[in-house]
């Protein structure tokens, strides 16, 4: 390495831009390192045992919600249960426990797309997290299929879209590269065909023009990782606080080691120390 990198602070997930490959950045406080450049270098990372809330900076015992302490999580509409299960959004009752979040970031255009991350799955995300949303997923390809007025619109559609396609992505075989090739435009319009009677129902009960089909391309993701596990072995800074390791490859929100993999998400909030170690 021309320069040794050696920097602590708070844990982020892992800002990304997709490019061939996709480009991370491990986020340490105010730090911003290019993890691209690292694969085939040995790291270690180091927990200090402190946690401090994301949004209110207080410390806690445990992370909530990847990252927020339980005050936080039990207020803040950022960790409702409807953002884990938008069909339950309710908004519209007035029991939003931040409105002018809810405004901000549920009553505004969704898209429910197709994405192949372990095998063919369905999912939602802002229209501003495309294709943020996939790359964290760790998709190798993903397509629009609806363009929809609100979360909770498409938390409706998504579940009618569950009757027939996966909402889940494993894993573990997405980390160790396993994943078949699929035809996403063929997909969507299969899924189309099976749910069109849901959409009909659902323009009925929002309008028209709450939810539309879209026609656009499938977006290819390539990941920078040199060599793929052929078993998945997971680290916990809980449970063992210094994770070292020749870093082999970086997919979805992973770091993969070849000691193991690590889901840099799961630990924001975390204070760490992070350095290159050859």
């Amino acid at each position: 390495m021309s320069e040794s990198i050696d920097v602590t602070g708070r844990l982020r997930k892992m800002p990304a831009e997709a490019g061939d490959p996709v480009a991370y950045n491990l986020a340490i406080g105010d730090n911003r390192i290019t993890l691209n450049d690292l694969i085939g270098h040995k790291v270690r990372l180091n927990f200090d045992g402190v946690i401090r809330c994301i949004h209110c900076d207080r410390t806690t015992k445990k992370s909530f919600n990847q990252g927020y302490c339980y005050p936080c999580f039990r207020k803040l509409a950022a960790c409702d249960s409807c953002i884990m299960s938008p069909e339950k959004c309710h908004y519209h009752l007035g029991t939003c426990r931040e409105p002018e979040w809810g405004e901000a970031n549920c009553m505004v255009e969704h898209v429910v797309y197709l994405a192949n991350s372990s095998g063919l799955k369905v999912g939602i995300t802002r229209a501003t997290q495309v294709p943020t949303r996939w790359i964290d997923q760790g998709a190798v390809t993903a397509i629009p299929m609806l363009r929809v007025a609100s979360r909770y619109l498409s938390g409706l559609v998504e579940v009618a879209c569950k009757n027939h396609v996966a909402d889940r992505t494993n894993w573990r075989a997405m980390l160790k590269g396993d994943v078949p090739e699929l035809d996403l435009v063929q997909e969507r319009e299969r899924l189309l065909d099976l749910i069109a009677d849901d959409l009909a129902q659902f323009r009925a009960q929002h309008g028209e023009e709450s939810i539309r089909i879209v026609d656009e391309a499938t977006l290819g993701l390539g990941y920078p990782v040199q060599v793929w596990p052929a078993k998945v072995k997971t680290h916990n800074l809980d449970k063992t606080p210094e994770v070292e390791g020749l870093l082999e490859g970086i997919k979805g929100q992973y770091l993969m080691l070849d000691t193991g993999v690590i889901n840099i998400r799961k630990f924001t909030g975390y204070e760490v120390r992070f350095r290159v170690l050859d």
